[in-house]
């Protein structure tokens, strides 16, 4: 009778402790389910870790939704400046359409000036390709040992129509240097700087020549003030010359440092206001090879 009341009476307290403990189960399952359905972006309301393991698994929990929240906010951010960009590139770009027709109306269209406004659309056109192209999952970039002079003149050759339009001299000296490079986004990073140059000199002449590691553009443009210089090729930002200009984005810079990162090049630039201004492409050593 001893051995069966003591029995009874720890069956008793045993059955106690599992209906508390799987009370306990239930009340912290029921919590977890409901806050299963309520949470959002937040960790908030979890309940108290029972033990070393929980407060791990939930301190887990909390790292990827700190991650979570951060890579959100980035896509946020990236689709935001994109948007921003788009609707810029599309205000812009009315402006040489619109200009166009007013040339088409005239009598005598001037032929000079319709070409100009054609090949603004077409830089335009570009630009936005060669951003989408950069800011995708993938590239096209194919490394190879190219004659950089003969890419410079490519370049030239494109952009000889505006010179003549402008009446800038060209001052091209030949560099002898071969480089390890994509050339299709090199000669589009020599466009956009010769673009640059191009739009804001209106006297004196333009130079291409080599320094060192280094292709050199210089105009003798108005400059740039020393308080831009840090910034430029950051997204989005266009400076004094851009705010006057009123139909610059500052992305071709932009996608000039994107670019060169990508390459293993670098980008200078040195800039007097008044004066004119210096775009360094500094080829590294392994990019370089001299004939």
């Amino acid at each position: 009778e001893a051995v069966l009341y003591a029995s009874l009476l720890c069956i008793a307290a045993g059955v106690l402790l599992i209906a508390a403990s799987y009370a306990a189960y239930r009340r912290r399952v029921k919590s977890l389910e409901t806050l299963r359905r309520t949470i959002c972006v937040g960790t908030e309301g979890l309940p108290e870790p029972r033990d070393r393991t929980e407060e791990l698994y939930q301190e887990l929990i909390r790292t990827l939704s700190r991650e979570r929240a951060r890579l959100e906010s980035a896509v946020d951010s990236d689709r935001r400046d994109a948007a921003d960009y788009y609707a810029m590139w599309a205000h812009q770009i009315k402006t040489p359409i619109a200009a166009m027709h007013l040339l088409l109306h005239q009598e005598q269209p001037d032929k000079d000036a319709l070409t100009a406004e054609l090949f603004r659309i077409e830089q335009y056109v570009e630009m936005v390709l060669s951003y989408q192209k950069l800011e995708g999952d993938s590239s096209d970039f194919v490394l190879k040992k190219r004659p950089l002079d003969e890419i410079v003149r490519g370049c030239i050759r494109k952009y000889a129509r505006l010179f003549i339009i402008k009446k800038l001299p060209l001052n091209f000296r030949e560099t002898g240097m071969t480089v390890y490079t994509d050339e299709k986004w090199l000669a589009f990073m020599i466009e956009q700087i010769l673009a640059n140059a191009l739009k804001y000199t209106s006297k004196g002449e333009i130079s291409i020549y080599a320094e060192g590691k280094a292709l050199v553009i210089e105009d003798t443009g108005i400059g740039i003030s020393p308080e831009d210089l840090p910034r430029l090729g950051e997204r989005g930002f266009t400076g004094y010359n851009g705010r006057e200009d009123k139909k610059s984005t500052g992305l071709g810079l932009y996608l000039c440092k994107n670019i060169c990162a990508k390459l293993g090049h670098k980008l200078i630039i040195e800039s007097t206001p008044n004066v004119g201004t210096r775009v360094k492409l500094l080829f590294a050593d392994s990019t370089m090879l001299y004939d």
